[in-house]
C-alpha cells in the first residue's frame, strides 16, 4: 500500500469486495477503478495495483455527512467525468454510495449489504443509521437494478418495491476460509464468535447463554470483533464474573488470521437478531467449522440443521441455550465435524467465480454493453 494509507486507521476489511476485485482482474475486458474517500491524507492520488487503479480522494467525514453527500458527489463526479466509466457500482446504503450514484447520471448498480428498514422494525439502531434509513426507500426506488445476497432480501424487497429489477449475488468469502486446514480442540470446546458487539448481533444473548452453560459445559470463547468494546459495559452485570475467566477477545484480525482461528474452532456462535447475510456464518461454513446461529435473515441459506450446525429463533435465550447443549452432545458437531455434502454445497454456492458471474449479470441488467467473460447469471439469480 502507499505510504500515505499505511497510517490510516484500519477499518472493516470488507473482504467480499476484495475477492470481487480479485475475480475481476482475472477479466481483460474489464478497467476497474475504485474511488475512496479519506479523510487522513494530505492530498488527493491515484496508484494502481494488478491492474486497478485506486483513487484516494481527501474529504472530512462530518463534512461529508452534513451536505448528504453532496461533497461525495462533487469529488467522485470530478473524478467519473474524467474516467467516462461505463458504469458506476454503489456499495451499501452505509455512506450513502446511492445517493451519490443516482446524482452522478451514469449507468448504476446499488448493493445492499444490510436493509435498515428491516433492521428498524426488529432492533433499535443508532441514529446515523436511522438518519440513512430515511434515504434507502428513495434510493431503491431510483436505481435500475439492485444487488442483494439472501433469498430473505430477495422476498424482502420484491414484496416491497415491486418493479425493481433484483439481482441476487451472494457475497463470497476470502479464499483463505476455503483453504481452511480442520483441527478442531474438543476437549474443552474451543467456541468462537466474529462480528460487531452490539444488540442487533446478540451479544447479550452469547454471553448470557454461556454463563448458564459454565457449570455444565468445558469451553472457552474466543470472540473476534472491531475496536469498539463499548458495549461490554451493558454486558458484565448480566452475568457471573466467573464467565470472563474463559473469554478471550481478539481485534483487528484481517481474514487470513480470522482463518487460522477457524482451524481449530470446535463451533461457531451468532446469536444475532437480524442480519441480511453474514459474513462470519459464510465464512465458518465454507472454511467446514458447524455453527450454532439464530434463524434470522439469510442465515437459513448457509446453515443447514442436524448437517452443518444447529438454528434457533433470533431473540430467544432459551432456544439458544437449549441449542448449545444440542451441539456438545451432537456426535459431529462435538467434534467440530459437520457433513461432507453440506460443506461442499455451501462451498460452490458461495464460490467466488460465481459471485463474479452473477455481479457481471446484474451490470449487464443494468446496461454494460462490453463483451465480458462468463456473465450468465446462476440460477435463480436475477428478477
Amino acid at each position: 500500500m502507499p505510504a500515505a494509507l499505511r497510517a490510516s486507521r484500519r477499518r472493516h476489511p470488507a473482504t467480499w469486495q476484495m475477492v470481487l476485485l480479485a475475480e475481476f482482474e482475472k477479466d481483460p475486458a474489464l478497467r476497474v477503478h475504485v474511488i475512496l474517500l479519506r479523510r487522513e491524507v494530505e492530498r488527493a492520488f491515484d496508484f494502481e495495483r494488478h491492474g486497478t487503479v485506486f483513487h484516494v480522494l481527501k474529504a472530512a467525514p462530518w463534512l461529508r455527512l452534513a451536505s448528504l453527500f453532496w461533497v461525495d458527489t462533487l469529488l467522485i463526479g470530478r473524478v467519473c467525468r474524467r474516467l467516462e466509466p461505463d458504469l458506476v457500482h454503489a456499495w451499501g446504503m452505509e455512506r450513502g454510495a446511492p445517493l451519490v450514484a443516482n446524482r452522478l447520471r451514469r449507468p448504476y448498480v446499488m448493493t445492499v449489504q444490510g436493509l435498515l428498514g428491516w433492521y428498524r422494525q426488529q432492533v433499535p439502531m443508532a441514529r446515523y443509521e436511522r438518519f440513512l434509513e430515511r434515504f434507502e426507500p428513495r434510493c431503491l426506488r431510483r436505481a435500475a437494478v439492485v444487488t442483494t445476497e439472501s433469498n430473505y432480501a430477495v422476498t424482502y424487497l420484491r414484496e416491497r418495491y415491486p418493479g425493481l429489477r433484483i439481482q441476487q449475488a451472494e457475497h463470497a468469502p476470502n479464499l483463505a476460509f476455503f483453504q481452511v486446514r480442520r483441527r478442531p480442540q474438543v476437549q474443552p470446546l474451543r467456541l468462537i464468535s466474529v462480528g460487531t458487539l452490539g444488540f442487533r448481533k446478540g451479544t447479550d444473548l452469547l454471553f448470557q447463554a454461556l454463563d448458564r452453560l459454565r457449570p455444565e459445559l468445558a469451553f472457552t470463547l474466543e470472540v473476534i470483533c472491531g475496536p469498539d468494546l463499548g458495549y461490554l459495559a451493558r454486558v458484565r452485570p448480566m452475568v457471573s464474573p466467573a464467565l470472563w475467566q474463559r473469554v478471550e477477545f481478539k481485534q483487528h484480525l484481517l481474514p487470513q488470521e480470522v482463518a487460522r482461528e477457524l482451524e481449530t474452532a470446535t463451533l461457531m456462535l451468532l446469536p444475532t437478531r437480524a442480519d441480511v447475510s453474514p459474513n462470519a456464518v459464510k465464512e465458518s461454513v465454507v472454511a467446514g467449522v458447524p455453527v450454532v446461529a439464530a434463524s434470522t435473515g439469510g442465515v437459513p441459506d448457509y446453515v443447514f440443521p442436524g448437517r452443518n450446525g444447529l438454528l434457533f429463533p433470533p431473540g430467544d435465550l432459551d432456544g439458544f441455550v437449549a441449542a448449545l447443549r444440542t451441539a456438545a452432545q451432537h456426535p459431529a458437531f462435538s467434534r467440530g465435524e459437520v457433513d461432507a455434502a453440506a460443506l461442499a454445497q455451501c462451498r460452490e454456492y458461495l464460490s467466488p467465480a460465481r459471485m463474479a458471474r452473477n455481479f457481471l449479470s446484474a451490470y449487464r441488467l443494468a446496461g454494460f454493453k462490453r463483451p465480458l467473460a462468463g456473465a450468465s447469471p446462476e440460477k435463480g439469480g436475477s428478477g
